[in-house]
């Protein structure tokens, strides 16, 4: 009867090799995922620059018109460069008339043919300005010859030009280096003071003060 084989040295070491790779290979599992790093998206910085005013695109404040005072005069289209000194004095009591006295000198060369003294029409609900004081004697039949010395006295609308919203009174003719004295008639119709534009023109043409600027003024009476 045959023998059973017999395990050399070298063949038990190579069983026991054998072994120690399939335990090894048993124990070692699959290898562990590694999941990736996210990093989290970084908020830039922001700066925030106040909008300026000046920069383009940009919303400007507009700045408010000068209020036109009341009783003003819109300055005529037309100009005379001829010179002229004006001087108003008022005599008017607060709480009664009296008289206002225009003094129009001319620095001229030439004759000023008609000298129109205008202020606006709306001052008489305060104060009615008159070249006369109505009287019966002016009007009475068979009295004495109308003389007068004013050659226009008109509410605008004008047939010549008068501008409406303005009374203009004319006088003259003033001459060179000349002085007209013009005595106005003040009748009081409203309580206050009140203050008005006051023109000396030449026809519908405003003439100049010695300063180069229109001949206007602003009268105010207490």
């Amino acid at each position: 009867m045959p023998e059973p084989p017999r395990l050399t040295i070298a063949t038990s070491r190579a069983v026991a090799l054998v072994a120690l790779l399939v335990l090894s290979a048993c124990l070692a599992g699959p290898s562990p995922s590694v999941a990736p790093v996210t990093s989290s998206p970084q908020t830039p910085n922001v700066t925030t620059t106040p909008p300026n005013p000046s920069s383009p695109g940009q919303p400007r404040e507009t700045p408010s018109a000068t209020p036109v005072p009341p009783l003003s005069l819109e300055l005529p289209a037309e100009r005379d460069p001829r010179v002229v000194d004006v001087a108003v004095t008022p005599a008017v009591a607060a709480d009664g008339d009296g008289t206002l006295t225009v003094s129009v000198t001319s620095m001229a060369d030439t004759r000023v043919d008609e000298v129109v003294i205008r202020w606006p029409t709306g001052l008489d609900a305060t104060l009615y300005l008159a070249p006369f004081e109505p009287d019966a004697a002016r009007i009475a039949e068979g009295g004495p010859p109308l003389i007068q010395a004013w050659s226009k006295w008109v509410v605008g609308p004008g047939e010549r030009g008068e501008p409406a919203g303005t009374t203009s009174l004319g006088w003259g003719p003033l001459d060179p280096g000349a002085t007209l004295q013009i005595p106005i008639v003040v009748t009081r119709r409203g309580p206050g003071p009140v203050a008005f534009d006051l023109q000396v023109l030449a026809g519908n043409a405003i003439l100049a003060a010695d300063d180069g600027d229109p001949a206007e003024t602003r009268v105010e009476i207490p």
